[in-house]
């Protein structure tokens, strides 16, 4: 079972959940402390910023090698305990990389029906197309990843996204 939520709930949730696992998604990354009981191999950080197109000076462009770090992570994940994915506000990134981890994990799984999961689960998500777009490439969905998520149309405007839990099969 994957959690998103925002780096405000971070810690709130990984003790909630009992999580092992946590995905940070977020290029101010001085914001956040693994938990004492996360094991280090078991933190995943991916420093980037939360945009689509042309970054401007000094931001950060999630690419191909953060999208290869994310699936190598959900792949090496034994899934005996929750993971945690987050990023700051808990509505893009974060969503976007549950998204992706759901369906590299799961080849055969719809993805329209996985994007529509999401949503249900939170109204504020909209996973950022960029990260969508990546993977859909790297997991050969042949678009239908980005046209899942596009399809969803747009999300219930938010600071902080509205945390949910997503099951993977």
């Amino acid at each position: 079972m994957i959690h998103v939520c925002s780096l405000a709930r971070l810690y709130a949730t990984v003790d909630e959940t009992k999580a092992r696992h946590i995905v940070t998604l977020l290029r101010l990354t001085d914001r956040v402390t693994r938990p004492a009981h996360i094991a280090a191999d078991n933190h995943l950080i991916l420093s980037v910023d939360d945009i689509v197109g042309e970054p401007a000076e000094g931001q950060t462009l999630p690419g191909k090698e953060h999208v290869e770090r994310l699936i190598a992570f959900a792949k090496a994940w034994d899934r005996s305990s929750p993971m945690v994915v987050h990023c700051f506000a808990g509505i893009s990134r974060s969503t976007a990389a549950a998204f992706v981890t759901a369906c590299a994990l799961n080849p055969a799984r719809d993805e329209a029906d996985i994007a529509q999961t999401i949503r249900r689960a939170s109204p504020t998500a909209a996973p950022n197309t960029r990260i969508v777009a990546v993977a859909d490439k790297m997991l050969g969905r042949d678009g239908r990843m980005v046209r899942a998520v596009k399809k969803l149309g747009p999300a219930l405007m938010a600071d902080e996204g509205h945390p949910f839990q997503l099951d993977l099969e």
